[in-house]
């Protein structure tokens, strides 16, 4: 880690760095003795793959296309979501017992402490994508583009996993209590899972419910990437998101790291455990 000359004191973009590397890899170790976080983070998205991309393959209709081909798409988003109740409750524990306190003590450069947290729980939302996508291509599920644009929908699922890594951050440092977070991240999940347009098409929603589920990031995230996988998408309208989701994602996600984390770097500063 960087020397500073007091604790908490501001040091170089260099030991700054040195700090994240070194407390990312500290939270890498834990994850290892840990694997039942991977789990956690991907249990709920396979278990929709296999329920809703299999099971219901035969007996739902979304036009053109096959609806597992369809489904997949917000079954990864849903992967993002996951992480908000994991990364609070990390974020809780840590205050809780002090751990975050202690950093804080160090002269380590305060950034590092979130920042490494959440990029070491971009590692099981990885791990949950790959292994959604593992169980996708067993249920007939194929991306009918190119390398390029395949990338391009998986880089947009992780850069939307990592702003909700951040709004986890922010929900375990203003919560702090584990049942009040775990309600909370499951509230976010089911809400804003099925109030899109993740695992069914949106045209029989009343109008201005309709309107809700389309601004919803989700939606734009799910219709973004069966654009780019060439998963032919089920939704028509003539509003922003439906006719630009690729762009309204990229934004709302940009929009969403840059206000998230300098809030969650101020809040942190003056976070105290409890």
């Amino acid at each position: 880690m960087s020397t500073a000359s007091a604790p908490g004191a501001p040091s170089s973009l260099g030991g700054a760095l040195s700090d994240t590397a070194a407390l990312t890899g500290r939270h890498l170790r834990h994850l290892r003795r840990t694997p039942e976080k991977i789990i956690a983070v991907a249990l709920t998205p396979v278990a929709m793959v296999v329920i809703l991309g299999y099971l219901f393959a035969s007996v739902v209709s979304v036009g053109a296309g096959e609806y597992h081909d369809y489904v997949m798409a917000g079954v990864f988003a849903q992967v993002g979501l996951t992480c908000v109740g994991i990364t609070g409750l990390g974020v809780a524990g840590d205050l809780g017992k002090g751990l975050i306190d202690r950093f804080r003590s160090l002269p380590v450069a305060r950034p590092a402490v979130l920042v490494s947290h959440t990029a070491a729980d971009l590692v099981p939302a990885m791990c949950s994508m790959a292994a959604v996508g593992g169980v996708g291509l067993l249920v007939g599920w194929r991306v009918e583009r190119g390398v390029l644009p395949a990338l391009g929908g998986f880089a947009l699922l992780i850069a939307f996993a990592y702003a909700m890594l951040w709004l986890g951050a922010l929900l375990g440092m203003l919560m702090r209590n584990a049942e009040a977070i775990n309600g909370i991240g499951a509230l976010v999940l089911v809400v804003f899972s099925f109030l899109s347009s993740s695992f069914m098409p949106l045209s029989g929603l009343p109008a201005w419910l309709r309107s809700v589920a389309e601004w919803n990031p989700v939606s734009s995230v799910a219709e973004s990437c069966r654009v780019l996988w060439g998963n032919a998408p089920a939704s028509t309208g003539s509003s922003l998101p439906v006719e630009h989701p690729v762009l309204v994602a990229s934004v709302t996600i940009g929009a969403m790291i840059a206000v998230l984390v300098p809030v969650c770097l101020r809040l942190f500063r003056t976070a105290a455990a409890r």
